[in-house]
């Protein structure tokens, strides 16, 4: 693993370390190596990695203005112990020099003077440090914080750390060297490089692009200082990071995962043509690899919305989850600025038309024109259930639903049984049946059979075939069957409902539901 072999693979392109060292301390001078770091008995471990590489030397020059971070004790037992050996053998790697001079700033740099988001280039160039200071005053170097501040020599300042910090490649590094901008400046305003900079930590970071974050100001009608002043900034920017490593080749089709904010989960789709979508971003450039995790470039920013989606994973709509990740719209329905009116079909009204098709629930999720039936439910708009009024509705799909509210709240012949489920993009009905558009089990793609008008009260009329017709109830029952009768069949003596019509003829074997009213 890349931080288990950090020592053995970091970068020894330093060079020499050119000094002007002094081979005596002048009378009365002090220097931040043998008046500070020496001197202290929580840097025991310090002093002896300086010794052991001769570096001490150099933080005894009195012409030199230096700012020295210097881990405790404890900062190099832990750094041990997440590599698995002791702090001897730490002292015995090779890469002890360049990961020292890391530590090291060649200008005297206060704490008083340490701005939020400041990067600074240390002695070892292999890469910079970032710095934080946070709203209540605490100081970071990378993810180490300073524990004791302002340790004052003649030649510079030592801050005690908590942390061993090293020049490893982090996401942070990922963003900031390839234009993030907007992302990076969000990362340190919510005072977030401390957790992202930690060279022991994994992550995956969906990495919004700065036009991503344009977006998302016009959308608010904000603007980039707007969206940094956001007071859940932070809660979006850790809803991009998950805490694991995971490239664009380990993602399932529906994988809903959980992110470092806990405010809601990420779903995440798959495409069959390989297109990866992180909610409704999709991501435009993969694998992006860091010391310590993976970037995956997104065009949008997500947000932690409780959208429709969730709605329905939250309350056990199984089957209804499951149909929408096959048909691959979860990118759609996660939009958090697009709003929908969702009628909900239960997991048992799928069963329930799963049995009357003579299939399960893989049968359904096999249709080929999935999509269109699940868009069939969807309605554009935020439609609460005192705004429905009788009549047609457009779907989605380029169909209508009839809204029927004689007897309750009827969609097309499927009851509402729960109503008003809001969300932060819509509303979800709970109805207790499936709704199908016409035409949409057809077994002929092409069949150019018309049946109007369904639904329909004593006669339906069929244009195309003068085959023979089967009428059966969703309970699997033939209930009506027959030629078809100068292109007409009678459903007067039907009961209201719904029904599927099969009709076979030379050409056709077609089948579709039928809505008795």
């Amino acid at each position: 693993m890349k931080k288990i072999n950090y020592f053995l693979k970091a970068k020894s392109t330093l060079g020499v370390l050119v000094l002007a060292l002094s081979s005596f301390t002048s009378l009365g001078q002090t220097n931040v190596y043998d008046n500070v770091i020496a001197v202290s008995p929580a840097h025991t471990s310090l002093a002896a990695a300086l010794q052991q590489t001769g570096l001490n030397a150099a933080l005894q020059d009195n012409t030199a203005s230096l700012t020295v971070f210097a881990p405790d004790n404890t900062a190099f037992s832990n750094l041990a112990t997440s590599l698995g050996t002791t702090v001897s053998g730490l002292l015995a790697s090779p890469d002890l020099s360049s990961i020292l001079l890391y530590h090291v700033l060649g200008v005297e740099v206060p704490s008083a003077n340490v701005t939020n988001g400041a990067i600074v280039t240390p002695l070892n160039g292999t890469n910079t440090i970032k710095m934080t200071k946070t709203s209540t005053g605490s100081v970071y170097a990378n993810h180490a914080m300073v524990n004791v501040a302002d340790l004052f020599a003649d030649n510079g300042v030592v801050h005690s750390i908590n942390a061993v910090i090293l020049p490893s490649e982090t996401v942070v590094d990922v963003a900031l060297d390839n234009g993030f901008t907007t992302l990076a400046t969000a990362v340190i305003t919510a005072e977030l490089l401390p957790a992202l900079t930690d060279p022991f930590a994994t992550f995956t970071v969906f990495a919004p692009t700065n036009a991503a974050f344009d977006q998302l100001a016009t959308a608010l009608n904000t603007n980039t200082a707007g969206l940094l002043a956001l007071p859940n900034l932070a809660d979006v920017l850790t809803y991009h990071v998950l805490g694991s490593e995971v490239l664009a080749a380990d993602i399932n089709n529906g994988d809903v995962v959980a992110p470092l904010s806990t405010t809601n989960t990420l779903k995440l789709t798959k495409t069959s043509a390989g297109s990866v979508y992180v909610n409704h971003a999709q991501v435009t450039l993969a694998n992006v690899q860091a010391d310590n995790g993976v970037v995956h470039v997104l065009n949008k920013v997500v947000l932690p919305s409780e959208t429709v989606v969730d709605v329905a994973l939250d309350n056990g709509f199984t089957t209804l989850a499951t149909a929408v990740i096959t048909a691959e719209l979860l990118p759609a329905l996660t939009d958090p600025f697009s709003e929908f009116t969702v009628f909900a079909p239960t997991n048992t009204a799928f069963d329930e038309l799963a049995t009357a098709l003579n299939t399960n629930i893989s049968g359904l999720l096999a249709l080929p024109n999935l999509g269109s039936i699940l868009l069939y439910h969807v309605v554009s708009g935020t439609v609460l259930s005192t705004d429905l009024s009788n009549g047609s509705v457009p779907t989605l799909n380029s169909g209508t639903i009839l809204i029927d509210l004689t007897s309750g709240v009827m969609v097309n012949d499927a009851m509402v049984t729960l109503a008003n489920v809001t969300a932060d993009n819509g509303v979800v009905h709970v109805i207790d049946k499936v709704l199908l558009p016409s035409a949409s089990l057809s077994e002929e793609s092409n069949s150019t059979i018309l049946v109007y008008p369904n639904p329909s009260i004593d006669n339906i009329y069929v244009k195309g075939s003068d085959g023979n017709f089967t009428i059966v109830d969703m309970m699997g029952k033939t209930v009506k069957e027959g030629m078809i009768d100068n292109q007409a069949i009678s459903i007067s003596d039907l009961q209201s409902g719904r029904y599927l019509l099969q009709i076979n003829d030379e050409k056709n074997a077609y089948s579709m539901p039928l809505i008795k009213q």
